[in-house]
């Protein structure tokens, strides 16, 4: 059974990331998955840093 990679959602503006549609506004691919994401990326809504998101699933 694969695991599907975790959302993750941003405690400051609830904006959830979700790896099966990537971050568009980011050029982040879908597929990507959340700890995979670069250290400098933000949320594209509120630009909290990645220490600022919580496990949603």
């Amino acid at each position: 059974m694969a695991m599907t990679p975790e959302r993750y959602i941003c405690v400051n503006c609830g904006y959830i990331y979700d790896p099966a549609a990537g971050d568009p506004m980011n050029e982040i691919s879908p597929g990507v998955a959340f700890a995979a994401l670069p250290e400098e990326w933000v949320c594209p809504m509120c630009y909290a840093p990645k220490d600022q998101f919580d496990p949603l699933d």
